[in-house]
């Protein structure tokens, strides 16, 4: 039984990371799915603060730190292993990737590594892709994450040919539509997790029965688009 490692980042601040890995959380905990999480984010770590049962921090500057990951990867077959990177993670993560041939060795091991590459729609984000691209080339599995909470024109990923080159190595294109603002600061304020936030009474999280129940429809949505990747 194989073991895929997400790893998701975008290396830029407030593109919406920590909110792709509390939706894949959420996500593997409403399949079922055994999974282990890491954090790279020391100061607000998403996974630490909303499924902190299942996360771990990670020092991204520490070598066995990250060696970790693979190794819990080796150990527990079969469960997934979420990374939420934190924002200017990607040189020592490719750096490590690298010195220990961590592609090479997914390869032999049969683990399929995955990159959530998610993006406003800032020119920087293109920029970034294609850096992400270069870096690694066909060695991942790219998923584009087209994050419309933080803007819903993606002419400049369209119109470089990033998005298209991505698409040729087999990525995914997903989009996760906006939540309104409203909802989401409600279930960040009380430190919700997803499943609190659309199950639990207005007592506990803040939201009422019409907030739930847009929770419960985002979700639907967004999961629609994970269906597709198959973690």
């Amino acid at each position: 039984m194989t073991t895929n490692i997400h790893f998701i980042g975008g290396e830029k601040g407030g593109v919406g990371k920590s909110l792709m890995s509390r939706v894949l959380a959420q996500y593997l905990i409403d399949h079922e799915l055994p999974f282990l999480g890491f954090d790279t984010d020391r100061s607000h770590g998403a996974l630490m603060r909303f499924y902190a049962g299942y996360a771990s921090p990670v020092a991204i500057d520490r070598i066995e730190s990250l060696d970790a990951i693979v190794e819990a990867a080796v150990d527990q077959p079969g469960r997934r292993i979420l990374v939420d990177l934190a924002a200017q993670t990607h040189d020592p993560l490719a750096t490590w990737m690298e010195e220990a041939g961590v592609l090479s060795l997914a390869d032999e091991l049969g683990m399929k590594l995955f990159y959530w590459h998610v993006m406003d729609s800032g020119k920087d984000s293109v920029d970034l892709l294609r850096r992400l691209l270069d870096r690694f080339g066909t060695g991942m599995n790219y998923i584009l994450v087209r994050n419309q909470v933080r803007g819903s024109d993606f002419s400049a990923l369209e119109q470089s040919g990033e998005q298209a080159r991505a698409i040729a190595m087999g990525a995914h294109v997903v989009s996760v539509k906006k939540l309104h603002d409203a909802v989401m600061q409600k279930i960040d304020n009380t430190s919700s997790s997803f499943w609190k936030a659309k199950s639990s009474d207005k007592d506990s999280s803040g939201l009422g029965l019409m907030d739930r129940q847009r929770v419960k429809m985002w979700l639907r949505d967004v999961y629609r688009e994970v269906d597709e990747v198959g973690v």
